[in-house]
């Protein structure tokens, strides 16, 4: 016996109906490319998302075609990801910091048939377009401009193409497993694999963001998505968004600290959502300003380990409270957030503070372990200091990757994420490392996350990373690259007598190298990898 109740699909097109319906005239606040500012709103956003699928549809494109958007997070882009998902189609997300050769490399791996772009990304786009036979429209986000004409002929303007249909379109009702949108992997090693969502995974990650003790939207919040909705569908936050009714600034290209402090301060951010190097920035911006960012209540942070002292900033300077978060494109991205629990508001404020620096807990939908090496064969204690390979499951994980046609999960089931954790009795799970870059050290392995951490609370310290170094005694041994803070006198002495009293004399890092800038890849991770070619020999030429 089934139960009596409706069954309806889990589609995209249900959370863009919903917040037209609900929440038409909920702000939706874009910084174009120019600089410009654009007011739309839910409603508006829904209309012209019609309007783009009754283009798509001229097109005469087939199920499931792949529609490829190189584009930064404004109103356009936004109003595409629901036409082409909406009505059918796979939204194929392109980071724009990729290499020209990854860039094409992944367009015609997804088979794209249309390629949409910002403006600014055309001398991109000309450079690659040759390489590109599987592409049948180039779409310029923006309003017809004379000089893009002239470069690149063949081009059609988003603008003029929307003016003429009509912003009525009847969704389809599709099979909620059917794929609705395609990332790639940054392809940090080999080529970029790709990541297909399905219209229910992509629901059901909505749901579970939007949950109190996930975060915690809803309709009183105004979120601005740092994150770029090329970089995992900006953690989801466009199709959550829409699901609760928040209020979203989007800010374009412009993501240094004085630009975003200025949004916040002006459309009042309750909620915004970013890697830490771009909240270093607006911590930097904000106090030469002299911003309080009063309307600034939480911001999330992920794609890196957030730094102890970043939490403290927030929180005592600005009032604001960090929720670390931890993901990968493999899962949709939210894998745990870091919420407190009730017992754990009768610590004091020390203790309580120690509980933020975890990446967090699993919402239900997902479930994890660790294990004692990648294939999961035995899983180990949730005792807080075993550490283990961090394996996932769940509503919204990669079985397998795009165009490939074997299982990427253990033979029970489980998505090993490359990442070593532990992980503690209520589910707290605390990134040691990625596995690569432990560092070992003498038989005793060495957490590089945890050195980053302790150095950049250094008051005269931007960034750092730390790497395992080639050593003739002890295999392994860790090597701090730093950037300066501007003006800085800062010596090596100095910066490893910072770490005193505050980890194991062992594993102190043997050297200090100061760089003008720290390479990060398209998705504002270090690429250490980079760094290990450098400077991965240095302490051999002092031995």
């Amino acid at each position: 016996m089934i139960g009596n109740m409706m069954f309806q699909p889990l589609l995209i097109s249900s959370l863009i109906e919903h917040a037209a319906t609900y929440h038409a005239d909920t702000a939706i606040i874009s910084k174009n490319t120019d600089g410009s500012i654009t007011h739309s709103s839910w409603g508006n956003i829904a209309k012209n998302s019609k309007r783009f699928a009754n283009v798509l549809q001229s097109f005469d494109f087939a199920v499931s075609d792949r529609v490829a958007t190189l584009a930064w997070n404004n109103h356009r882009h936004l109003e595409t990801w629901y036409g082409i998902s909406g009505s059918g189609l796979i939204c194929h997300t392109i980071n724009p910091r990729l290499f020209p050769e990854q860039l094409t490399y992944i367009i015609n791996d997804a088979n794209d048939k249309a390629l949409i772009f910002d403006k600014t990304f055309l001398n991109l786009v000309l450079s690659i377009k040759d390489s590109l036979p599987y592409i049948e429209h180039f779409i310029c986000l923006d309003a017809y401009d004379e000089k893009i004409q002239n470069a690149f002929p063949e081009v059609l303007f988003y603008d003029e193409l929307i003016e003429s249909q009509s912003a009525h379109f009847d969704w389809p009702e599709l099979d909620e497993s059917k794929a609705s949108s395609l990332c790639y992997t940054s392809g940090t090693t080999g080529h970029p694999k790709g990541v297909l969502y399905s219209h229910r995974s992509t629901v059901l990650h909505s749901y579970a963001t939007c949950l109190p003790d996930s975060f915690n939207f809803s309709a009183k919040d105004c979120i601005l998505p740092v994150v770029p909705m090329f970089h995992v569908n900006a953690w989801g936050t466009p199709y959550a968004a829409a699901m609760a009714g928040c209020s979203m600034v989007l800010p374009g290209p412009m993501l240094d600290g004085a630009s975003l402090v200025q949004l916040i301060d002006q459309y009042q951010v309750t909620n915004a959502l970013g890697v830490p190097t771009i909240w270093q920035g607006l911590l930097t911006a904000a106090r030469q300003s002299g911003s309080q960012l009063k309307s600034l209540q939480r911001n999330v942070v992920g794609g890196a380990a957030c730094p102890p002292s970043m939490v403290q900033a927030f929180k005592d300077e600005f009032q604001c409270e960090t929720i670390h978060a931890w993901g990968m494109t493999e899962t949709s991205p939210m894998g745990v957030v870091n919420q407190l629990k009730a017992k754990h508001l009768k610590l004091d404020e020390s203790a309580q503070f120690e509980l933020r620096f975890a990446q967090g807990r699993p919402p239900f939908g997902v479930n994890i372990r660790i294990s004692d090496d990648e294939k999961g064969r035995t899983e180990l204690a949730r005792d807080g200091q075993t550490t283990g390979h961090l394996q996932i499951k769940g509503h919204w994980i990669v079985e397998s990757y795009f165009n490939q046609f074997t299982n990427t999960v253990t033979e029970d089931g489980w998505f090993d994420t490359g990442d070593m954790a532990t992980i503690d009795q209520d589910g707290y799970m605390v990134i040691s490392d990625r596995s690569k870059d432990l560092i070992k050290s003498g038989g005793e392995w060495i957490s590089s996350v945890e050195l980053e951490n302790i150095a950049i609370a250094h008051p005269e310290i931007d960034m750092v990373a730390v790497i395992a170094a080639t050593h003739l005694k002890w295999d392994e041994r860790p090597v701090l690259i730093a950037k300066k803070s501007a003006s800085s006198q800062v010596t090596e002495d100095t910066i490893l007598a910072f770490y005193t009293d505050k980890i194991a004399k062992w594993q102190i890092p043997d050297k200090v190298i100061f760089v003008d800038s720290i390479p990060v890849g398209g998705t504002g991770k270090v690429l250490k990898k980079d760094l290990r070619e450098i400077y991965g020999s240095i302490l051999l030429a002092v031995e």
